[in-house]
């Protein structure tokens, strides 16, 4: 039992994505929003299955996500924090 597979095997694309496939992604989830994984990948015209293309988006794509090193502002909150409330 259980779900049905989210995507054929054999026409779907592994591996490293290319920048024409990120700005389908994009552009269809700024016009469309994040909605349902499973069907965005036909709906955008991409060969990827939905679980690749929501990491992809998560990991990778949304502009919110933040990369790199902390700020000083961040480092001094992390060592206050840490001192208050030790290490879980």
């Amino acid at each position: 039992m259980g779900r049905s597979p989210c995507c054929e095997k054999a026409h779907t694309n592994k591996g490293a994505w290319t920048k024409e496939e990120d700005d389908r992604l994009i552009a269809y989830i700024r016009a469309h929003g994040e909605g349902c994984w499973r069907s965005l990948p036909k709906a955008a015209g991409l060969l990827r299955c939905g679980k690749s293309c929501r990491l992809r988006w998560i990991n990778y794509l949304r502009p919110d996500l933040k990369r790199g090193n902390f700020t000083e502002e961040e480092d001094e909150l992390i060592i206050k924090l840490h001192s208050l409330l030790g290490f879980f």
